[in-house]
């Protein structure tokens, strides 16, 4: 989702019209309005600003970078928005004793994807194929798989 349809989820959720948090920032209702459409985008620290006059963390309107774990978070937050995900608590079956949180995703299409990828890393595990390959199945899914 883009920033500016992040901008009008939690504006509307918070029950503000564009003029009022156009007053809040310092900004005119058309500037927030061009902000949603995706006409313009934001500069960071209007983000923060924004995020300041929403109520909430800037990075559930900020696009995630995905390197940092609160990235990650707001990310898979924003694919539950859309799938409906269900965590799950799963044993490790190498390191006896620890467990991990799973993500599933209501979407069979997904499901399958997930599956090819998971097929791809047991793959690279195991030796069946070098990092180099599994790195070349990455950049070039989901073209069909030169090696199957």
């Amino acid at each position: 989702m883009a920033i500016g349809e992040r901008i009008k989820r939690i504006r509307i959720f918070r029950k503000m019209t564009q003029s009022q948090l156009g007053e809040a920032v310092g900004l005119s209702d058309v500037r927030i309005r061009q902000y949603e459409l995706g006409n313009r985008t934001p500069k960071s620290d209007m983000i923060r600003q924004m995020a300041d006059a929403l109520d909430c963390n800037y990075r559930s309107i900020d696009e995630p970078a995905l390197y940092a774990a609160e990235d990650v978070m707001f990310a898979l937050f924003e694919l539950d928005e859309h799938y409906d995900m269900p965590l799950y608590e799963v044993a490790d079956k190498k390191k006896k004793g620890e467990k991990h949180i799973c993500i599933g995703f209501n979407y069979s299409l997904l499901d399958e994807f997930l599956s090819e990828w998971m097929k791809k890393k047991e793959e690279l595990a195991s030796g069946k194929i070098t990092r180099d390959e599994y790195f070349e199945w990455k950049i070039q899914w989901p073209h069909k798989d030169k090696n199957a």
